[in-house]
C-alpha cells in the first residue's frame, strides 16, 4: 500500500477536527463570554530512507532522505482576547474589562467564567442562568467588606431585605446666621430626629442672638408640635470672633440631654436614651442672610431593599427605602498564571489544571485583576471573517487530501492491471 494514502487519510482528520472547531465558534458568536478556539497541525513523523552522511575526503556530504507519514494535531488553544461590551442597563449583568474571571459554585468545587449575565434567585442568591452561585465577601456591619479572607462566599441579600430603625445620636448643622440680626432676636431651624423604634420627629432649634460680641443661645424650643419655649432644652451658647468664625467653646460640639422631650411612644427612647449630640462647629456668622443646614445626620426609621448597586470593584450595596444605602458584598475575581491551562466543562465555564496554576483570587482593580463594569455584558470573541477564511482553507485542505486517497487508489489500479 501506499504512505500516501496514510498520511492523506490523516490530513482527512485532522482538517474534519479543525471543521469542528470552526463550527463550535461560529454557533457560538452570539454565546456570552464565549473565547474562541483554534487548532494547529503538526507533522507526525517521518520515514528515514537514507540518513545523512559527513565529507569524506574529495566528497561531499549527503543529506538525510525521508518521507512524511501525515499530519496530527498539534494544539486546539483557547483565546482569551476580550470581547465587545453590550450594553443591557440591567444592573446585575456584569462584564470585566481586563484579566480575571467570576467565580461560581454549585456545591462542588469552583469554576470560572468570563459570562456575566446574573440575577438573584427566590432565596436572594446572585446566581447563573445554571443556577450556580456567584462567589464573594460579605459585610459584616454593612459598610466595610474584609477581602483579605480567603474564605468565599455565596453573594446574597436575603439577610440584607430591610434595615433596622435606628435612633438619632448625632446631628451636624452648619451655614450662616446674620450678624446684623437685633439683639435678642431669633433665628429657627427644624431638624427631623428618629427615636429607637424609627419614629420620626420634628425638633425645632432656635438661635437668639445675646449681644453684638458675638454670643448666641442654642436650644430646642418646639418638639412635636409641643411648644417648649417656656422650658426650653439648652444646647449651648457659641461665640463668634470678628472674622465670624466661632472661637467659644472650641469645637462647639454639644452633648444635649433629651430625656424631656415629650416623645409619644414611651417604648422608644431618644438618642443614646439621654443624650444626643449636636455638632454647631461650622456655623458662621456673616454679614449675608441667615441660611442653616444640615451636614449630616444618622438614625433611620425601618426601610425595605428597593434596588441594588454594584460598583466597578464588584462592591455589592443595597438601596433602601429610608434612603439608606448599605454595603452588602463584594464580587471576587480569579487570574491563573496560564489562562490557556484552563479546561472548559461547559456552560460557558472553566476548570483550573495542573498547568494553570492555582486561582489568584481578590477583589477587581487589584494585582492583575480587571474592573467590572456594571450593566454590561462581555459578547462572544468569535471573528466571523476569520472564521469564514479558516472554513475556506480547511475545505480546501480536506478536498486536497481526498484528492490524494483518489489518486493513490488509480495508482494501485493502474499496479494490478499490470499483470492483464
Amino acid at each position: 500500500m501506499l504512505r500516501s494514502m496514510y498520511s492523506a487519510v490523516s490530513g482527512l482528520k485532522a482538517h474534519q477536527a479543525e471543521m469542528d472547531v470552526i463550527g463550535n465558534n461560529i454557533a457560538n458568536v452570539n454565546t456570552v463570554g464565549f473565547k474562541a478556539s483554534r487548532m494547529t497541525f503538526k507533522e507526525i513523523f517521518n520515514q528515514t530512507i537514507k540518513g545523512a552522511s559527513a565529507p569524506q575526503g574529495s566528497g561531499g556530504g549527503t543529506n538525510p532522505q525521508q518521507v512524511g507519514l501525515g499530519v496530527a494535531i498539534a494544539s486546539i488553544d483557547t483565546l482569551f482576547t476580550n470581547g465587545g461590551s453590550q450594553r443591557t442597563d440591567n444592573p446585575t449583568d456584569l462584564s470585566i474589562d481586563g484579566n480575571g474571571f467570576f467565580i461560581v459554585n454549585n456545591g462542588g468545587a469552583n469554576l470560572y467564567t468570563r459570562a456575566g449575565n446574573f440575577s438573584f434567585d427566590s432565596n436572594g442568591d446572585l446566581v447563573t442562568p445554571d443556577g450556580y452561585k456567584v462567589m464573594g465577601w460579605i459585610s459584616q456591619d454593612g459598610k466595610t467588606v474584609n477581602t483579605d479572607t480567603g474564605n468565599l462566599s455565596p453573594i446574597s441579600i436575603k439577610n440584607w431585605s430591610s434595615t433596622s430603625p435606628a435612633s438619632t445620636k448625632l446631628i451636624q448643622l452648619g451655614g450662616n446666621l446674620d450678624a446684623g440680626t437685633s439683639i435678642g432676636s431669633s433665628v429657627s431651624y427644624n431638624v427631623t430626629i428618629y427615636d429607637s423604634q424609627g419614629g420620626s420627629h420634628v425638633a425645632t432649634i432656635q438661635f437668639t442672638k445675646k449681644d453684638n460680641a458675638g454670643n448666641w443661645d442654642a436650644a430646642i424650643t418646639n418638639f412635636d408640635g409641643n411648644d417648649l419655649s417656656a422650658s426650653p432644652v439648652t444646647i449651648g451658647s457659641i461665640q463668634f470672633d470678628s472674622n465670624g468664625l466661632i472661637t467659644n467653646p472650641a469645637g462647639s460640639i454639644f452633648s444635649v440631654n433629651v430625656s424631656s422631650l415629650p416623645i409619644t411612644n414611651t417604648n422608644a427612647t431618644l438618642g443614646d436614651g439621654t443624650n444626643i449630640t449636636i455638632d454647631l462647629s461650622n456655623l458662621t456668622m456673616y454679614s449675608s442672610s441667615t441660611d442653616i443646614r444640615e451636614l449630616s445626620k444618622d438614625g433611620n426609621e425601618a426601610g425595605s431593599i428597593e434596588s441594588i448597586n454594584i460598583d466597578q470593584y464588584g462592591v455589592v450595596s443595597g438601596i433602601y427605602s429610608n434612603g439608606r444605602t448599605q454595603v452588602i458584598g463584594q464580587i471576587a475575581l480569579a487570574d491563573f498564571q496560564n489562562t490557556q491551562g484552563l479546561e472548559k466543562v461547559g456552560n460557558t465555564m472553566f476548570i483550573n489544571t495542573v498547568n494553570s496554576g492555582d486561582p489568584m483570587i481578590g477583589a477587581a482593580n487589584t494585582g492583575t485583576r480587571g474592573t467590572i463594569n456594571p450593566g454590561t455584558l462581555e459578547m462572544s470573541n468569535v471573528d466571523l471573517a476569520n472564521e469564514f477564511a479558516n472554513m475556506i482553507t480547511t475545505q480546501r485542505g480536506f478536498e486536497a487530501n481526498s484528492k490524494v486517497i483518489t489518486t493513490s487508489d488509480e495508482i494501485l489500479q493502474d499496479l494490478v492491471n499490470l499483470k492483464r
